[in-house]
């Protein structure tokens, strides 16, 4: 059985830790990894809202899966476009790690304690909208590279802080770190952030079945909501939107699913906000962006990366 997977640290941690899963369950099967770059892995100059395109770290990876050279990939779900490729399928989303994202500064500064017009590291417009609605004095600045090139530049002195999703710094072991946690109410995630996405073809069922050790029913509920969420607001992962969903399980068993949202400006200046809480992922997701859409969320995800405060 093989295992494609991109050759950062992280991917590779990523595809290890589902291989050795599956090997706890499964002891006598041989799984073996094949590397393959893509095209969001060669284009390290440019800020991802301006490269643009779906499935910029995925594609490649895909079409492995399609001709049959590999049985399973494993992505991290917020880089997985919002519809399954065609023959392609998510069989398992394992346990969510934290899906907050990080501040890092070599100062060791908070959001609130960064001094004034401090430069803080960011390609996402969904971050840096966000950064901008709490303090709008902070200069954002683009910051590509894999985990240990955005660490290198923070501590180096090129920004004052940079922001990061805490779950890759955990998985790598890189905690130490992280200056402070952005809670949701301050920063929500991308939707996916921190979950995992096992694809496999959609006729092979031998690796489908397999590959069901590893589901988590809560955490596959939790992220349909949330690109539930995306999806019916027409966005992408590039896009200045923000969602988290937590998963309970009243008295008497049935699922609830609380989903917070939000759309914002990509000057921070205005923000919309929305909640819930629903026993249906998709239907709950829907409604909630409807509401969006029409308090004005239409208006701020039309403004162009251009407007983007400096």
């Amino acid at each position: 059985m093989i295992f494609v997977t991109r050759p950062s640290r992280l991917a590779r941690w990523q595809t290890q830790s589902v291989i050795r899963e599956i090997q706890r369950h499964y002891p006598s099967i041989g799984i073996e990894e094949k590397t393959i770059t893509t095209r969001g892995d060669k284009i390290k100059d440019q800020p991802l809202p301006e490269i643009g395109g779906k499935g910029l770290f995925t594609k490649e990876l895909e079409a492995e899966l399609l001709h049959g050279r590999a049985q399973a990939a494993v992505h991290s779900l917020k880089d997985l476009p919002l519809e399954d490729t065609a023959g392609l399928m998510i069989a398992a989303i394992p346990s969510r790690a934290d899906a907050r994202d990080v501040l890092i500064s070599k100062s060791g500064f908070t959001l609130e304690t960064l001094p004034e017009g401090a430069i803080v590291g960011t390609s996402s417009l969904r971050r840096s909208s966000q950064l901008l609605a709490f303090r709008s004095d902070l200069k954002l600045k683009p910051l590509r590279g894999n985990i240990e090139t955005r660490l290198r530049k923070a501590m180096n002195g090129e920004y004052d802080a940079i922001v990061l999703s805490g779950a890759g710094l955990i998985r790598l072991g890189y905690g130490g770190y992280i200056s402070e946690w952005l809670a949701y109410d301050l920063m929500l995630p991308a939707p996916g952030q921190g979950a995992l996405a096992v694809q496999c073809a959609t006729a092979d069922q031998s690796t489908r079945q397999m590959l069901q050790v590893l589901e988590d029913e809560d955490s596959r509920a939790a992220v349909s909501a949330e690109r539930s969420f995306l999806m019916a607001l027409g966005g992408g992962c590039s896009l200045p939107i923000g969602a988290y969903a937590s998963v309970t399980h009243p008295n008497n068993g049935t699922m609830k699913i609380f989903l917070q949202g939000v759309v914002v400006a990509l000057d921070g200046k205005r923000m919309i906000k929305v909640q819930g809480e629903d026993n249906d992922a998709f239907r709950l997701g829907k409604n909630l962006a409807e509401e969006a859409l029409r308090r004005g969320a239409r208006d701020l995800l039309s403004m162009k990366p251009s407007e983007l405060t400096k």
